[in-house]
């Protein structure tokens, strides 16, 4: 995760109850990733947005920048990153949305990933679960 999340971050969450049967390791690696990418990514004043559904839907949603839609399957892949590495402290490899979605195939799960459009920005990630 990033040094410190960007300065007045909101966070907003919508949570009901989700159960899912699987690996609570790799599940709990899963919404790791997802927050972490979704912190690392945001700008300050930005915000992230947590919701769960009885359904089997799991969202995870950024502020941050924009991202061309057809540039959003390739990110699922592993070491691609929206921007070019800057040998920053706490940058990421480009590993983490890819972990998400081998994750969610070994869940049975489908991972739906859709650029937010400007001015906002940012990702918005779904995971829908079977029940």
């Amino acid at each position: 995760m990033a040094a410190s999340p960007p300065q007045g971050l909101t966070v907003v969450r919508a949570l009901a109850p989700l159960t899912v049967t699987g690996d609570r390791a790799l599940l709990g690696h899963l919404v790791r990733n997802l927050l972490a990418n979704a912190v690392r990514h945001n700008r300050a004043g930005g915000r992230l947005a947590l919701a769960t559904s009885a359904d089997g839907v799991l969202t995870v949603s950024n502020t941050g920048p924009v991202i061309e839609p057809g540039d959003v399957p390739r990110l699922l892949e592993p070491f691609r990153r929206s921007a070019e590495r800057r040998h920053t402290r706490g940058e990421g490899a480009g590993l983490g949305l890819s972990i998400v979605a081998s994750i969610a195939r070994a869940h049975g799960a489908k991972l739906i990933a859709e650029a937010n459009p400007g001015p906002e920005g940012g990702l918005t990630i779904r995971v829908r679960f079977p029940v």
